[in-house]
């Protein structure tokens, strides 16, 4: 079942990238992730609020709350760097060096998760990373 969600993220960021270059014209890109932000935020709260969510915002624990503020951060960021990137590049290019993202969680999985690297993701990753350069050349 995780991969029909994984899936559909992947088709949503394909479209979040299409949809931001025409978006963007003429904006700078900042503002437009801004605005990209407040969509995503009342999206979200809104999701949590329909699914009867809200109470276990009691249950978060401090590691809960620091890590994912850590990983809000490091989301926001991205974002501000892929709307810039996307605002400077072409989406075809943009969009790869991007995904390289899966090559580089693999990785940290593996050394700050503890995760097992099989010879299959070890493969999958370099195989990331080739084509990132092919698709960018």
């Amino acid at each position: 079942m995780w991969w029909r969600y994984a899936l559909l993220s992947a088709v949503f960021a394909a479209l979040t990238a299409v949809l931001a270059k025409v978006g963007m014209k003429g904006v700078d890109s900042s503002l437009a992730t801004a605005v990209r932000t407040v969509v995503v935020l009342v999206l979200a709260w809104a999701v949590v609020y329909f699914q009867h969510g809200l109470g276990g915002l009691t249950q978060l624990t401090r590691q809960n709350w620091l890590f994912l503020g850590l990983s809000g951060g490091a989301t926001g960021l991205s974002w501000l760097f892929y709307f810039r990137a996307l605002q400077l590049g072409p989406v075809s290019k943009v969009a790869p060096v991007d995904k390289l993202s899966v090559a580089l969680a693999i990785l940290l999985s593996v050394l700050f998760l503890g995760e097992k690297l099989t010879w299959q993701t070890g493969l999958g990753a370099g195989l990331i990373l080739a084509g990132t350069l092919v698709l960018i050349r």
